[in-house]
């Protein structure tokens, strides 16, 4: 399991955010930020917006660090990148029942 955390250095309400992404899964991303203690609004669309001062934290607990482009290459080239305005695919479906 490893997840990915950008340097804070997006601003936004007055303070400084990173963004938090999986590369396998977003259940992969949600049980770790959940672990983290970060608010399920905290989940923008592709990623978890982490403040500055939860950065440590996050890195603590297993996020790798790097930078804004490769955090965006890595969650591109995983397929889970989705842009602003882009909505989440429906879920799979389930498989069929046995008729026995």
């Amino acid at each position: 399991m490893t997840l990915y955390i950008d340097p804070p250095t997006w601003p936004g309400h007055g303070r400084m955010w990173s963004h938090l992404i999986s590369d396998v899964s977003f259940a992969e991303l949600h049980a770790f930020a959940a672990g983290l203690g970060a608010p399920p609004r905290a989940f923008d669309g592709d990623h978890y917006d982490i403040p500055s001062f939860r950065y440590a934290d996050a890195v603590r607990a297993g996020a790798a660090e790097v930078s804004s482009r490769e955090l965006v290459r890595l969650l591109t080239s995983a397929g889970l990148r989705r842009p602003k305005g882009r909505p989440a695919p429906p879920p799979a479906p389930s498989p069929p029942l046995d008729p026995r």
